[in-house]
């Protein structure tokens, strides 16, 4: 969803991994050079989607990385299925107030420019949650935790999974450095 954490827990995954880290919409927007929402004006949703479709089966298929997609993209049922197959899809779920909370002065996300933000997030989240937890290997109730404890949530998934060595990962709060700060 909007506003789930995706883009920030992502960076701080892909950092604890040793791993790059990608966007979609970022490398959409490089590729189009310009914003998503300017695309979305002048070509529709469509169009967009198509590229988002190309996007995440380029980086799916390329190294190991660490992406954060866009929340519309598992609607595509092709966007499901190369998901599922070439990555582990981590759902970072929210519950549309907390989510409301976090994008209430938010103007870059196109899909909530409307009168009722709020109540365009509870339809989303009728509508994407289901699939979503269809797409997802591992689901994470985000609530309000730190992105630290988000992180360690994800990491002991993973390495409960085997995808990742409890001994190669340090732990995203190194006393070292203290912990990373949340910008939630």
């Amino acid at each position: 969803m909007p506003g789930g954490g995706k883009s920030t827990v992502g960076r701080q995954l892909a950092r604890q991994l040793g791993l790059p880290f990608f966007d979609s919409d970022h490398e959409i927007e490089a590729h189009i050079g310009m914003s998503i929402r300017a695309y979305f004006e002048l070509h529709g949703e469509p169009a967009f989607r198509d590229l988002e479709s190309q996007t995440i089966e380029r980086l799916t298929r390329g190294p190991d990385c660490v992406l954060a997609t866009g929340g519309g993209a598992p609607l595509r049922e092709h966007n499901q299925r190369v998901l599922r197959a070439h990555s582990h899809v981590i759902y970072l779920r929210s519950t549309p107030e907390d989510l409301f909370r976090r994008l209430r002065h938010d103007t870059t996300r196109p899909l909530l420019q409307v009168k009722d933000p709020l109540k365009r997030l509870r339809d989303m989240f009728r509508e994407r949650d289901p699939v979503y937890l269809r797409t997802a290997h591992y689901v994470i109730e985000t609530g309000r935790p730190s992105v630290p404890a988000l992180l360690q949530m994800i990491l002991m998934q993973l390495e409960l999974a085997g995808v990742v060595d409890a001994a190669r990962v340090p732990s995203p709060i190194d006393p070292r450095h203290g912990p990373e700060p949340d910008p939630a």
